[in-house]
């Protein structure tokens, strides 16, 4: 099926959801360009499981870093001039 565009959708509006709940995914353009998909719920929900069940978790994520117990070398920089105190007015 062609993309609906954006128009067409809103006066087409069943019919894209219709088409939605029969398992087929309806785009949206605005513009010519693709900017909306509608979704039967039940495909949305399945979707969201998934992405959820394939995320890594933070403990995952923090694990993964890379590790270097090496020593760094620091940069040899005079530290900048700071004023301490009230504004000058």
């Amino acid at each position: 099926m062609p993309d609906w565009n954006l128009q067409d959708a809103k006066n087409r509006f069943s019919a894209v959801v219709r088409e939605a709940l029969a398992g087929y995914p309806q785009h949206v353009t605005r513009r010519g360009k693709r900017a909306v998909v509608v979704l039967a719920e039940d495909e949305y929900d399945r979707l969201r499981r998934l992405e959820t069940a394939t995320a890594p978790s933070l403990a995952d994520m923090l694990l993964a870093l890379p590790r270097d117990d090496g020593d760094f070398e620091r940069l040899a920089v005079d530290p900048r001039p700071v004023a301490f105190g009230a504004p000058d007015s």
